[in-house]
């Protein structure tokens, strides 16, 4: 595959987790702490490679996922065999499928966010749980580059998200950031109540392993913000909703 193609796809899709590291390993924590996973049925909305999917196998069997992207859901089912190809605003399941359902930085970039959260909650069980993580419009960089002059540059572009909305997507039309409100309107109208909503800074693993000492630092400073208010300025949203 060429560099060209690896862009296209890094612009429109994002790059999943390809590494298990200690802030993927932080967010695990979380789920658990919200929704229960041992003996649960679990579904990982838009796994990537299966990094997360896999992770859910320490605590039950019952592990299925979903990909859109052919190769990154083959690459997935090594990990985990209940993965599929699929998009997210079409689940392949039935009505109440499963306990939990997780998704993780996908939401802004599939064609039809409400419609994938639609679908989600119809999958979920009464009294079950959705986990979701999403980029937060505030965090002071986008992630996901941006289009300048035509073309595509990979990296964190600071101020872009704080700019108004139709500049902010002319240089990031690729992919959503999303507010409070706008995150929770996604689930208006749907058999859900919203159980936890918080936003979190990142986990710094690149910083760490380059700069120990530094990382460290940042982690205990940014993650102590999120028990302030300052926690609205964090990398990603948690949004934890349960079917009723």
């Amino acid at each position: 595959m060429t560099a060209g193609c690896e862009n296209d796809k890094a612009a429109t899709r994002g790059n999943p987790s390809y590494v298990w590291r200690a802030g993927q390993e932080r967010r695990l924590r979380m789920v658990r702490r919200w929704a229960p996973l041992v003996g649960q049925r679990v579904l990982d909305v838009g796994c990537g490679v299966g990094m997360y999917t896999n992770a859910f196998l320490r605590e039950t069997g019952h592990v299925f996922g979903i990909e859109i992207e052919h190769e990154r859901a083959l690459e997935a089912r090594e990990r985990a065999a209940g993965v599929i190809q699929s998009p997210g605003e079409r689940l392949p399941f039935a009505d109440a499928t499963f306990d939990v359902v997780f998704s993780h930085e996908v939401l802004e970039h599939v064609d039809d966010d409400r419609a994938c959260a639609v679908e989600m909650v119809r999958v979920t069980r009464p009294g079950g749980r959705i986990v979701i993580f999403v980029p937060n419009r505030l965090y002071p960089f986008e992630t996901h580059g941006i289009f300048w002059r035509g073309r595509y540059r990979f990296g964190n572009a600071p101020l872009v998200n704080w700019l108004p909305t139709p500049l902010r997507d002319r240089l990031a039309p690729h992919v959503r950031a999303y507010t409070a409100d706008s995150l929770r309107r996604l689930f208006d109208g749907l058999p859900a109540r919203i159980v936890h909503h918080t936003q979190i800074f990142p986990g710094y693993d690149n910083v760490v392993a380059r700069r120990p000492s530094l990382g460290r630092a940042l982690r205990a400073f940014t993650y102590a913000l999120e028990r302030t208010p300052v926690r609205i300025f964090g990398l990603s949203h948690l949004l934890v909703i349960e079917r009723v």
